[in-house]
């Protein structure tokens, strides 16, 4: 379905939610637990930890609902087929080492263990590479540090998949907004991980969610968040990714699900991180905006903001392809009539992809692959052996990458212009403006389900992945989530 950029309500659930929530999920001041501190809570701590505590009680608006859906499959797809990379590999053999209470499974393994270490492996295995959504205005990938640590924590309480949802799309809310809160792109150019700090309380306050915890105990939840909050912003430099998909996923998904189960289990903090002497926002100036946190909180839904990812590369890759596959289909393009390849993307995504040693996030590689293949394929985007085939290296001279001005001053938006020169004379360009998978351009959930079911199907077999995309279209009617492990497992 098409969905649009932003998803507005008809009223507002913020504006009803003091009224609709429990009483314990109103206080203003001191949280119910003994011994807490007391005192005034800042209006931003008062609408997000109200707002938190609420969301499993609001049903989702349908399009909403609907891309939760489809993140959450797509997400749980990358965790899959992340199993056999080697990120997931080294998070597998690591939690296989720490044992813990038989809580939550870790997709693609026969491995069960506490929800905190099922939603660091799970973290980790969705960032095995570029397979998972990203948002481009937070500059973060949501799904791999929201949806481990919700699945985790829905098995452990045997949640319902409705709770599920609920809580990952909320966790998309905070993920987004607290990244945008500490200044995205200042923030990341300051030397901050934007993709730990949002994803991380993202995963908390859908852990918090599912768990039912009350405005009170959220607040202690995102003061035990706060304190773990780190993450630097040269992941560019781990050549294996290994470090980046525990930075990007695993560390968010376990710090997230630690705070909440923490908290659950009767710690008491601090009740208002976000305000006061040497708070958080204060902590990580100077380009910090806390009204952030709850700018059409309740109307507005970040999931439908997400980008899933149509080609399994690089997100400043993405456009590149589009826009190529695009050429090859109308003109028959074949590699050996190809002169010459010009792209232009950002300089931002120069910098990330300019040939680069891992085949996933070398645009020059992936170009030299679709234009062999006419297509890209998960397999070749992961062939690490074929980045030496000699077919693809008498390519890869011939393609050019340009840092290019204009597409660095309209980020985020990622586009890209491809100009293709045949031997014959001709010149063939594209430009993708909107690439597919983006809110404009939107994935229809056969695509979704088509994607989800090419990553499962070598792990899971044809018919437990073609079940797991069914079960995840029906979530609303599953009872107990822990219903997935028995298509997640292998």
């Amino acid at each position: 379905m098409n969905m649009n950029r932003r998803l507005l309500l008809q009223g507002s659930i913020a504006a009803t939610l003091a009224s609709a929530l429990p009483a314990r999920a109103q206080s203003d001041t001191a949280p119910a637990k003994p011994g807490a501190q007391s005192g005034e809570i800042s209006p931003v701590m008062r609408t997000v930890s109200d707002y938190i505590a609420g969301a499993a009680q609001f049903p989702l608006p349908d399009a909403a609902a609907e891309a939760t859906r489809h993140h959450l499959l797509d997400t749980l797809a990358a965790m899959v087929s992340g199993s056999r990379l080697l990120p997931g590999q080294r998070s597998i053999a690591y939690v296989k080492t720490l044992g813990g209470t038989p809580e939550a499974c870790v997709p693609g393994t026969h491995i069960l263990t506490n929800a905190v270490n099922a939603a660091l492996a799970g973290g980790m295995l969705a960032h095995a590479d570029e397979t998972d959504d990203s948002h481009a205005a937070s500059l973060t990938h949501p799904g791999c540090g929201v949806v481990p640590a919700a699945l985790a924590m829905a098995e452990r309480g045997r949640a319902s998949g409705m709770a599920l949802l609920r809580a990952v799309a909320l966790g998309y809310d905070i993920c987004a907004r607290m990244s945008m809160a500490l200044g995205s792109y200042a923030f990341a150019r300051a030397g901050h991980d934007t993709h730990t700090f949002g994803p991380m309380f993202g995963a908390a306050a859908a852990c918090a969610s599912i768990l039912r915890l009350d405005a009170g105990q959220v607040r202690y939840v995102l003061s035990y968040t706060a304190q773990q909050a780190a993450g630097l912003s040269n992941y560019g430099s781990d050549t294996e990714h290994v470090e980046k998909a525990f930075e990007f996923g695993g560390l968010a998904a376990r710090n997230g699900a630690a705070a909440a189960t923490m908290v659950a289990s009767g710690m008491s903090g601090h009740t208002d991180v976000f305000a006061g002497e040497r708070n958080f926002f204060f902590a990580f100036g100077p380009n910090t905006n806390p009204d952030e946190l709850t700018r059409d909180l309740g109307t507005t839904f970040e999931v439908v903001n997400t980008d899933i990812k149509r080609w399994t590369v690089g997100s400043p890759i993405q456009a590149t392809l589009d826009s190529l596959y695009e050429l090859i289909k109308a003109n028959g393009i074949k590699a050996d009539d190809v002169a010459r390849v010009v792209v232009r993307i950002s300089h931002q995504g120069k910098r990330t992809v300019d040939n680069r040693a891992m085949p996933d996030i070398s645009l020059q590689h992936m170009v030299a692959v679709m234009l062999i293949d006419g297509t890209a394929s998960f397999r070749a985007a992961h062939d690490l052996a074929r980045m030496q085939d000699p077919k693809v290296l008498a390519l890869r001279p011939r393609i050019e990458l340009i840092g290019d001005d204009e597409l660095e001053r309209i980020m985020p938006s990622r586009q890209a212009i491809v100009e293709v020169t045949m031997r014959d004379g001709r010149v063939l360009r594209h430009r993708t403006e909107h690439v597919r998978g983006t809110p404009g351009n939107p994935m229809t959930r056969d695509e979704v389900g088509e994607k989800a079911f090419d990553l499962c199907a070598p792990i899971l077999g044809k018919a437990r992945a073609h079940a797991l995309v069914q079960a995840v279209w029906n979530l609303d009617a599953t009872a107990n989530v822990r219903a997935l492990r028995s298509l997640l497992q292998a």
